[in-house]
């Protein structure tokens, strides 16, 4: 499950994607300097490791890991090929959710590949390029849903229907993610593959002077996102770059007191990202690790198992499940146990965020 960073030249792309990921992408003051999709393998911040480590003192912590994909810079006529438009695109298209980072700063000395700051033209230019682009993958799939309408049957007729006003929907400028639906019209359009029906997460990378006080390029596109039913963060790439290159914790703390921060921009993003791609964790805990285990929101205890090893899932006998607050509440898993509080699961039961789990299984 991949998040991908879009955005038009010089928006600050690649400096997040550094910062996020220590993975070093190129980063200069022209377009395109990112050719090749970086991938970066992040950690999910989540203070409940650190609360289970000093309980548990393992030898070692393993948080939960989200992946993160720096793409080329987007120009307009992506969609036609322009720039590094298909690649671009096909980048896209791999990616789960999108992160579309918005420059909302002014700086004479970073160009701006549209000649001005304006981050809902910036917008517009993106989604425009991604609707083209979708319209071209619907009018392929409302042609050969055609075909199938004549034998009559309710599905076909639905599937035509739904393909078309969707066709539409599109053309009139609208994002796929944006068009109602419900669950058949949802299975409909997930196998088409539309690239503006992937969740958003807009990203507004300001100055340091507007992370303190707001400017009015943030107003506009909260109010754009909310209509979106998309979620924004706000944060300034350079700073995260600069707290990136302070070596210790508290020089990291001691600088984030100064901006007035509780936390760097990025940990905020990684957690919004995480939760874009539908994402959640379940915690193992012994004295060799603690760690963090990512699944899907509404998988089943034989699934989770199968993310430690797949002869868990195949061999899946029961699983015993406790609550993390029930664990920081009591202490141990013997104190837990102790006070009824250690649940026995089948086959059937749905993990939830934050579980502690053993899992028994035979092979």
């Amino acid at each position: 499950m991949k998040c991908g960073i879009v955005g038009l030249p010089n928006v600050g792309k690649s400096t997040l994607f550094n910062c996020l990921s220590n993975a070093k992408a190129q980063s200069a003051n022209y377009p395109f300097c990112t050719i090749e999709p970086n991938i970066g393998t992040v950690s999910v911040p989540d203070e409940r490791l650190f609360e289970l480590e000093k309980l548990v003192k393992p030898e070692r912590v393993l948080p939960a890991v989200v992946e993160i994909v720096d793409i080329a810079g987007l120009v307009k006529g992506a969609s036609k090929g322009e720039g590094l438009g298909n690649k671009f695109l096909a980048n896209i298209r791999e990616c789960e959710a999108i992160i579309h980072v918005l420059r909302c700063f002014e700086n004479g000395n970073i160009v701006h590949v549209e000649g001005s700051v304006d981050p809902m033209r910036d917008k517009d230019i993106i989604d425009i390029e991604l609707q083209l682009k979708d319209i071209e993958t619907l009018t392929k799939a409302v042609e050969k849903a055609k075909k199938f309408i004549k034998s009559g049957k309710k599905d076909d007729v639905m599937t035509y229907e739904t393909l078309l006003n969707l066709q539409k929907f599109v053309e009139e400028g609208n994002n796929a993610r944006e068009f109602p639906k419900d669950d058949f019209a949802e299975s409909i359009i997930s196998d088409v593959q539309l690239l503006t029906n992937k969740p958003v997460l807009y990203v507004c990378n300001v100055d340091e002077n507007s992370i303190k006080n707001g400017n009015e390029w943030i107003a506009k596109i909260e109010e754009m996102a909310a209509k979106e039913n998309a979620e924004v963060v706000v944060l300034a790439a350079q700073i995260e770059a600069d707290i990136n290159e302070l070596e210790t914790f508290e020089e990291r703390e001691m600088f984030l007191e100064e901006l007035g921060l509780k936390e760097p921009g990025v940990n905020r993003l990684i957690r919004k990202a995480y939760d874009l791609l539908k994402l959640q964790t379940y915690f193992t805990a012994g004295v060799k690790e603690v760690r963090a285990w990512t699944i899907g929101r509404g998988w089943t205890a034989p699934q989770a198992a199968g993310v430690i090893h797949t002869d868990f899932e195949k061999g899946f006998i029961r699983a015993e499940v406790i609550k993390y607050e029930d664990f920081i509440k009591f202490g141990s898993e013997a104190k837990v146990k102790e006070a009824g509080k250690l649940a026995v699961e089948g086959k059937e039961y749905i993990v939830q965020d934050g579980d502690m789990m053993n899992f028994r299984f035979n092979v």
